[in-house]
C-alpha cells in the first residue's frame, strides 16, 4: 500500500513538473514568435499602408466621404488581445478625405482637413493584415489606454 502511494505521488510530481516545463517552453516560443512579428512589421509597412487604405475605403465610412490618402507614422505600439493573445500593431496615421460628388459633404469646408487616427493592424496566420479599422482622434498610446480592458501592451 505504501509502495503504491509513493509511486502515485512520484507520478503526480512528474506530470506536474512536465506540465510546468511545457508551459514555460510554450510561453518562450510564443514570445519569440511575437518578437519576430514585431521586427517584420517594418518590412510589411508599405503594403500594409495600401491595404489599410483599400480596406478602410471599402467600409463606406464616413458617409459622404471617400478615402483619399493615408500616411503611416514610422513608429508603432504593439499589444496583445487579453482573451485571444492575438498580436496587434497600433500606428499613428494621417488621413485625408474628399467629398463624394453630389453627396451631403460636398459643400463642407472641413472635408479637406487632415485627420489624425490610429490605424489598427493584426498579425494573423503568420502575416500582418488589416480590416481598415481606425481609432480617430487618438494617438496609439491613447488608443491603447482606451482599449486597456481588451488590449495589453507588448513588453
Amino acid at each position: 500500500m505504501v509502495h503504491t502511494i509513493t509511486v502515485l505521488a512520484i507520478g503526480v510530481a512528474v506530470v506536474f513538473v512536465a506540465q510546468l516545463i511545457w508551459r514555460r517552453l510554450r510561453s518562450a516560443q510564443l514570445d519569440a514568435k511575437r518578437q519576430l512579428a514585431t521586427l517584420e512589421f517594418a518590412d510589411w509597412r508599405e503594403k500594409l499602408q495600401a491595404d489599410f487604405l483599400k480596406a478602410a475605403a471599402a467600409t463606406g465610412k464616413p458617409r459622404g466621404l471617400s478615402w483619399k490618402q493615408c500616411d503611416l507614422d514610422d513608429s508603432q505600439l504593439f499589444a496583445t488581445d487579453r482573451s485571444s493573445g492575438e498580436l496587434y500593431a497600433l500606428v499613428r496615421a494621417t488621413i485625408s478625405f474628399e467629398a463624394i460628388a453630389g453627396g451631403d459633404m460636398e459643400d463642407v469646408e472641413a472635408v479637406g482637413n487632415l485627420r489624425c487616427a490610429t490605424a489598427i493592424f493584426a498579425h494573423r496566420n503568420g502575416c500582418w493584415t488589416t480590416d481598415g479599422r481606425a481609432a480617430f482622434n487618438l494617438e496609439p498610446a491613447q488608443a491603447l489606454e482606451r482599449f486597456q480592458e481588451s488590449l495589453q501592451p507588448l513588453v
